[in-house]
């Protein structure tokens, strides 16, 4: 017991008081992209960088920088390797949730905002994502279902039930049942073997309720949206597989991009559901 009690001393409080203090992120951490408007002339070199097609050109500007698709890219960075111009940066911001899936498209800007500009680039969100949802702003309930995903999401959003995190102080638990739950935290492309029983689950949770769209895979389909196997992320870019089988009606709430998102990413996005800005508890 003595040595317990001698351990728990010596580790002291691991818990990061977040949002309060900033978390410590990798060096090689890439968060909301950064883009400038440039004239790109015939240079096609991100596009091609690209493995997951998250540029879009412009049409009322071909030749110039292209919008970046978040719901798409999984933040490997290669465009911002081959940018001749340097018009595509990705910041340290891990603040990336969206209330729509349109406000996950980043146009580029005159220039690339400084440091600061940057990390207040997501900041306000929760005024937006959380007008509807605080209802949920003490107790907030969720059923995690893993929709073919590859584990890393999955992974990445078990991980914010440990100490560091510590999920259940904002009053944030998972749970086991749809019944109990106040909503869906869906990760994984949603393939045809799940999708019968992501929509059995979503009709048995309790109204009001909400979607919570987390990584590349479930907002677009991720790498495997083209597969005949999987129906594109919730609501599908196309609305439907090969198959004619779809997830149309399901529209998530709020939208968690990344390949997988950062655990911080995550917890921002849940605080943003429910009103809370990331410098709130």
């Amino acid at each position: 017991m003595f040595r317990i009690v001698a351990e728990r001393l010596k580790q002291r409080y691991r818990t990061l008081d977040w949002p309060r203090k900033e978390p410590a992120l990798s060096p090689r951490y890439r968060g909301r992209p950064l883009l400038a408007d440039a004239d790109c002339g015939s240079c096609r070199a991100c596009y091609a960088a690209c493995p997951a097609g998250a540029l879009l050109p412009r049409p009322e500007a071909p030749g110039r920088t292209p919008v970046l698709d978040m719901g798409r890219c999984i933040f490997c960075g290669a465009c911002q390797d081959v940018c001749p111009a340097g018009a595509i940066r990705f910041s340290r911001d891990y603040r990336v949730a969206a209330a729509s899936r349109g406000a996950l498209l980043v146009r580029p800007e005159a220039a690339l905002p400084g440091a600061k500009d940057a990390e207040r680039t997501c900041a306000d969100a929760a005024a937006v994502i959380g007008s509807r949802f605080r209802l949920f702003r003490r107790s907030l309930k969720l059923r995690q279902v893993s929709a073919g995903g590859c584990n890393a999401c999955e992974a990445d959003s078990n991980v914010l039930g440990t100490l560091v995190y510590d999920l259940g102080r904002f009053g944030i638990e998972f749970t086991a049942s749809p019944r109990h739950a106040d909503g869906l935290l869906v990760t994984g492309p949603v393939t045809r073997n799940m999708r019968a029983a992501l929509l059995d689950t979503w009709a048995a949770v309790p109204r009001p309720r909400v979607l919570v769209a987390v990584g590349a895979c479930a907002i677009s389909g991720g790498l495997f949206r083209e597969s005949a196997d999987c129906l594109g992320g919730l609501g599908g870019a196309s609305g439907e597989n090969a198959a004619g089988l779809t997830t149309a009606g399901l529209t998530p709430d709020i939208y968690v991009p990344g390949c997988p998102p950062n655990p911080w990413s995550i917890l921002a996005g849940l605080l943003a559901l429910r009103g809370q800005g990331a410098g709130s508890r």
